[in-house]
């Protein structure tokens, strides 16, 4: 495993070393859909699976004890990971049940304020759960318009929900300035963290902001677990969305009263290896150091736009400072073709809307073409990309 204090540059090749699923020298460029998982990760959920696994909180026997004790062991690393509370995390199914939680359960519905470069799963929850929808322009250069959102917001908005990082664009979000304005008229500031969370250092409290939603499987981590983080007092006073077992104080056919948060929001039995695993990937990822990881995403963002802007046949979407992600338009190619094309030259890149139609709309395409780094990725990973671009252009004439 990488060692800590990691500053400058990243060793993508003893790093590289850490990811079985980059074995033969394939070149992923998609760590915005997924992430590949290092083999601590790996290691940690088949512990988990086999030889340690029992289940949480209701076993009287050791095992069932340790295992408890792991699963909020794990539930700490992850709220470490954003400067919170561990009882102010709730484990869910990803950060779309997360955001379908708040949604649906926090009590105080009016409008809410999202923006234009939201991923569908901050855009359909809303609606689904009956909340009025005002939507925030972007910027000439692809971030969220927050002069424009000071402008929009009024007392009847409770909620704005708007992505940290957007998952096409790379835009940053000023979250700090975001949660000023919300509060200025009263609302609650949701941040969609699942693009930020794996390469910018986090702190809630700095941001200001009231809930954050995140995925486990863009940091390195399983797929099926993610976590809502809320402050204590709204999460106490919001019902559960959910019912079963584990979220109950007392049931009987009279009437059930509920455990407190985050209990109150984890029915059933939860997904314990996967827990385990979101914990391994955030001790992971904080071995390696967040600064480190960002600086080397940046770099390579960086570097890839330029060789795209030197070409006459590209357009590149979103701002030059974008974290760890680059969307573009190769001319004449549609990008599943650019897809395919790479795919024959060991390049996984991502091409199509990105569950984020209304921005396509915006941006006057229909789909584009994303390369998204990981702390894996390097120099070599650019070059094969650029190498089928031109393959392609020359296919495509």
């Amino acid at each position: 495993m990488p060692r800590a204090g990691v500053s400058t540059a990243l060793d993508t090749n003893g790093i590289r070393g850490d990811f079985p699923g980059l074995a033969g020298g394939w070149h992923y460029l998609d760590t915005a859909a997924t992430a590949q998982k290092p083999q601590a990760v790996i290691d940690a959920t088949v512990r988990a699976m086999g030889a340690d696994y029992a289940t949480v909180h209701r076993g009287v026997y050791a095992r069932s004890a340790d295992m408890t004790l792991a699963f909020e062991a794990a539930r700490e690393k992850v709220a470490t990971l954003i400067g919170a509370p561990a009882q102010e995390l709730v484990f869910t199914r990803g950060a779309t049940e997360a955001i379908n939680l708040l949604a649906h359960s926090y009590p105080k519905k009016g409008r809410v304020l999202l923006s234009l470069l939201e991923h569908h799963s901050n855009i359909v929850p809303w609606q689904l759960a009956g909340w009025q929808i005002d939507v925030c322009p972007l910027t000439a250069d692809g971030c969220i318009d927050l002069d424009a959102a000071e402008a929009m917001l009024t007392p009847e908005h409770t909620m704005v929900a708007f992505a940290h990082v957007s998952n096409v664009l790379g835009s940053v979000l000023d979250a700090r300035r975001a949660a000023e304005l919300a509060h200025r008229v009263g609302a609650k500031l949701l941040l969609d963290g699942c693009q930020a969370v794996p390469r910018l250092e986090i702190d809630v409290a700095a941001l200001g902001c009231d809930f954050y939603a995140c995925s486990s499987h863009k940091l390195y981590g399983p797929t099926g677990i993610g976590a809502l983080w809320g402050r204590t007092e709204l999460l106490e006073a919001m019902p559960p969305w959910q019912g079963g077992g584990a979220m109950i104080d007392r049931v009987s056919f009279a009437g059930t009263t509920y455990a407190p948060p985050p209990q109150r929001f984890e029915a059933g039995t939860p997904a314990i290896i996967e827990a385990i695993g979101f914990g391994a990937a955030a001790d992971y990822v904080r071995s390696v150091g967040l600064a480190a990881i960002h600086a080397h995403e940046a770099a390579l963002v960086s570097e890839l736009r330029a060789a795209l802007r030197a070409r006459n046949d590209v357009t590149l979407f979103g701002p030059e400072e974008s974290a760890g992600i680059v969307s573009f338009a190769l001319d004449g190619v549609h990008p599943h073709d650019l897809g395919t094309i790479l795919d024959e030259e060991g390049v996984a890149i991502r091409a199509g809307h990105h569950c984020a139609q209304p921005l396509m709309e915006h941006l006057g395409v229909p789909a584009t073409a994303r390369a998204s780094f990981g702390l894996y990725s390097d120099q070599d990973d650019i070059a094969a990309l650029l190498r089928g671009i031109e393959r392609t252009r020359r296919i495509f004439g």
